[in-house]
């Protein structure tokens, strides 16, 4: 204490308790030892002159205490991250395991600390924190001469996010094992096939790399080994097709358009597998349409993070012409001729010989159409649909008569 007037002190108080030890080594300074206390007091000194009346604070803070250890057992050669949880953690100034010096703490908060284990014996190790307030209460961090296990392989290595992929791990020293974890998440299950294997579960996760990790009494295996990683794909999704249809043959190339497309596994019209495909990039496919039934079908794209939504595809029948009225007219041009057949509703062209006409499909089996000018003679009548183009009728232009 630093002040004024300190002669033939008498005593120093810590609110209403004397201090046990004192000494006054000049009129303005006074050494002084605390008694026992709680929360803020005021201290005060007292010589023959009087008792002083300034308001000097001074703090008792608790000492430091412990409630709980996470996980309480790690292999003796240290390096297990240790959650200390408990109460009055303020200037922590060492955390001990078995009066050895974690290798590294962290204060996350009043109440919680994060500490890696120093290498220590094999055995209970009392585990305290310091503080300037004092030193807490023991807990019991057992050090384990278990091998701490490792993880090796993963497989498969990539599902969905929404879990439940049945993946195997393998590695050494699965004995005694608590907990599977995918990027910290734990699995949904697992099961210790022997102490090289594990048959776990995957968890729901965000999309991207999740590091999988085996704990036992040993510890937890490296979460750093690229090898170890298990791969969340985010479901694919359909926005559309061109051409939206094709014939009941298949061979139709069909370019797929949607989002989250790539390693697609399998890409099927109606259920059925594309004759052959091509990922372009993460949001195109390119496909060949394999032969299926008349009718619509629906396209889905497969990957590692599930099957898309549904886009529609319509399987036609190739366009056949079984008649057309009239048959014949001038070379000039201009008739009006009736096509009559099958699978014509969708037609996209009408040619006569090389020339197209112009045309109005009147229903699926009919369609009127304008003969285009041309030279006297037969020409072959097709008509054209994404399904194919249609056996040919004769038509005659007649060459005017000449007197």
């Amino acid at each position: 204490m630093t002040g004024t007037g300190f002669t033939g002190v008498t005593s120093v108080r810590f609110g209403a308790r004397s201090s046990p030890a004192f000494s006054s080594t000049s009129t303005t300074k006074i050494t002084a030892r605390t008694p026992s206390g709680t929360g803020t007091v005021n201290v005060t000194v007292t010589t023959s002159g009087g008792t002083s009346t300034q308001f000097v604070p001074f703090t008792y803070l608790s000492a430091p205490s412990l409630s709980s250890l996470s996980p309480a057992e790690g292999p003796v050669t240290g390096g297990t991250t240790v959650v200390l949880t408990g109460a009055d953690f303020s200037g922590v100034t060492a955390v001990e395991f078995g009066g050895v010096p974690a290798a590294s703490f962290t204060v996350d908060s009043g109440s919680q600390i994060t500490a890696v284990t120093p290498a220590h014996a094999a055995g209970p190790a009392a585990v305290r924190v310091t503080t300037s307030s004092g030193t807490s209460n023991a807990l019991t961090f057992t050090f384990s001469s278990i091998a701490a296990p490792s993880v090796t392989g993963v497989s498969p290595n990539q599902g969905p996010v929404s879990g439940e992929t049945t993946v195997t791990l393998t590695g050494a020293n699965f004995s005694d094992v608590t907990a599977v974890e995918f990027g910290g998440v734990a699995a949904a299950s697992f099961t210790v096939d022997s102490s090289t294997q594990i048959t776990a579960v995957s968890p729901a996760h965000v999309a991207g790399a999740a590091a999988v990790t085996v704990t036992t009494p040993g510890g937890t295996s490296n979460p750093n080994d690229p090898n170890t990683y298990f791969y969340y794909a985010a479901l694919p999704s359909l926005t559309g097709l061109v051409p939206p249809s094709g014939t009941t043959a298949g061979g139709t190339t069909v370019t797929l358009t949607g989002g989250d497309l790539l390693g697609a596994t399998a890409v099927e019209f109606g259920g059925v597998a594309a004759a052959s495909f091509t990922v372009d990039s993460s949001t195109q496919i390119t496909a060949v349409a394999p032969s299926h039934a008349a009718g619509t079908a629906t396209v889905t794209v497969t990957t590692p993070g599930g099957t898309s939504d549904s886009v529609d595809y319509v399987y036609l029948d190739a366009p056949v012409l079984v008649s057309l009225v009239p048959d014949l007219g001038p070379a000039d041009g201009g008739t009006v001729v009736t096509l009559t057949g099958n699978n014509v509703a969708a037609a996209t062209d009408v040619q006569f010989g090389a020339v197209t006409a112009s045309f109005t499909v009147v229903s699926p089996t009919q369609i009127t159409t304008v003969v285009p000018a041309g030279t006297a003679g037969p020409v072959s009548v097709t008509v054209t649909t994404p399904a194919g183009t249609s056996n040919g009728l004769t038509y005659t232009r007649l060459a005017a008569p000449g007197i």
